[in-house]
Formats: structure tokens, sequence, C-alpha cells
């Protein structure tokens, strides 16, 4: 695990890449139109057996004073992906230098997917359970 680390008058402050990488996340999914993050098969099973990642979908490259960043990204359908993508690409790297003090140097979005929403159905009225037939002695 690599980090950030810098040297204060009262000593070393170290950042880890994935506290990059969550911050990134988090920043991302503020923007309306965004879906979710797109983690592949092990976030996918990671987040079936119940670990929630908050990186998924976040790879960064953190160097001495600056990162880069690439989201992979699920759009909601009706937004405007442009625009979404340029939202998310301020508020990340906005985001990540104010917490960090790191230059961001470039954000990349790769857009996976695009969520429909789901069509709810008219309630239907749940089948009558009906007792056991008499066991036959």
């Amino acid at each position: 695990m690599a980090e950030q680390e810098r040297r204060t008058d009262l000593g070393d402050v170290k950042i880890a890449d994935e506290v990059v990488g969550i911050i990134a996340g988090l920043a991302a999914t503020e923007i309306p139109g965004v879906a979710g993050m797109s983690g592949g098969i092990a976030g996918g099973i990671a987040e079936m057996l119940g670990h929630r990642n908050l990186s998924k979908g976040v790879k960064v490259e953190v160097g001495q004073s600056e990162c880069a960043v690439d989201l992979f990204i699920i759009i909601e359908y009706g937004y405007n992906i442009p625009e979404v993508a340029q939202q998310i690409q301020e508020n990340v790297k906005r985001t990540i230098e104010v917490m960090t003090g790191l230059t961001v140097v470039e954000v990349n979005l790769h857009v996976l997917g695009v969520h429909f929403p789901q069509e709810k159905k008219a309630e239907e009225p749940a089948p009558v359970k009906q007792a056991p037939p008499p066991r036959v002695k």
C-alpha cells in the first residue's frame, strides 16, 4: 500500500492511496445522475459477501504532490452524460485537493453502463397459502 507522505514541524502525515480512492468515489457519487460505481467481478463478489468497498470503481495513482484518478461509473438513464461527467470531474478534483492537499492532474471517466429505472408492477395480491393435505395413516 503506497502512501502520500508529508513532513510537518510536528511530524509526518501519511495518506494511503486507498483514502484518496475513497474520497474520489464518494465525491463522484454525490453528483445527480450517477447510478453507481463499477468495481468489476471482484467488487461484486465482495459486496455479495457483505463487504462494502468505498473505493469501488476507482483507480488512483499518487505521487509526491499530485495524483491522477480513473473512475468507472454507471449513469442513470435520462441524464446528459457529458454534463454529468464534467460535474464529476470538477467535484472529484476539488474534493481531493481540499481534503488531501494533493494536486489532481487528471480525472478520467469511464462510463461503463446506463442504469434504467425498474418499472413498478401493479401490486398483485399475495397468493393464498393452503393448508397441507391431511396425512393418511
